[in-house]
């Protein structure tokens, strides 16, 4: 079962990726995925390691951005995949059959490829700007995803999608009622004064959707 709240790492001013984890796993978040960018694969390794102890010890889940030997390595949960990154049959080669994969979209023909790619779940997006990720795509905003949302159905897709770039508590419920599956978050958490609190109303908001309504 894919999480509808996906918490994406990034180092809060005081802290690393792991501080940053703790505290979303502690506010009751059980998706995590670890996002390291330009350090050594050792020392991402590393980190993947004590990320997927610390979801075991909190009953959730991580998800190793881009490194599929480290996923396998430390043991994790799944992978995700960006655009450019190694592509999924590779990263199904390496990781084996049982391993979630994700892998991100911008547009529909994205969206496309990756169901042809057989991957467990889509990040669409961005929803809008975020400095959080380098090489942005075009931003989506509420419109693009309805208009992807419509031809997903058309198409007769079913796959979790997730809206991801800049998402607050507040675009929450107009970002569902496009019919996506749920959303990813980064600042939004890393930076609130009520971890717990954040959660619970992003939990809360997603839930009140049926999923077969959407």
């Amino acid at each position: 079962m894919i999480d509808r709240l996906h918490y994406i790492s990034q180092e809060p001013e005081n802290g690393t990726h792991l501080t940053a984890i703790k505290v979303a796993l502690e506010a009751g978040a059980k998706w995590i995925q670890l996002r390291v960018k330009n350090q050594p694969k050792v020392e991402i390794l590393q980190y993947a390691i004590d990320a997927v102890a610390l979801c075991q010890a909190y009953g959730a889940k991580l998800i190793v951005n881009d490194h599929p030997e480290i996923a396998l390595k430390a043991g994790a949960y799944g992978l995700h995949l960006g655009l450019d990154d190694m592509p999924i049959k590779n990263a199904r080669d390496i990781v084996g059959k049982e391993m979630i994969i994700g892998g991100t979209a911008n547009t529909f023909d994205h969206i496309k490829r990756r169901v042809s790619e057989r991957v467990d779940y889509i990040g669409l997006g961005p929803y809008r700007f975020t400095t959080t990720k380098q090489k942005l795509s075009p931003i989506l905003g509420l419109d693009g995803y309805a208009a992807i949302i419509k031809q997903v159905k058309l198409a007769n897709i079913h796959i979790p999608i997730i809206a991801i770039g800049g998402i607050e508590l507040g675009d929450i419920n107009a970002i569902i009622k496009t019919g996506l599956y749920g959303v990813a978050v980064s600042g939004a958490i890393t930076h609130a004064t009520d971890h717990a609190t954040m959660v619970r109303q992003m939990y809360a908001q997603l839930n009140s959707f049926n999923l077969k309504e959407v």
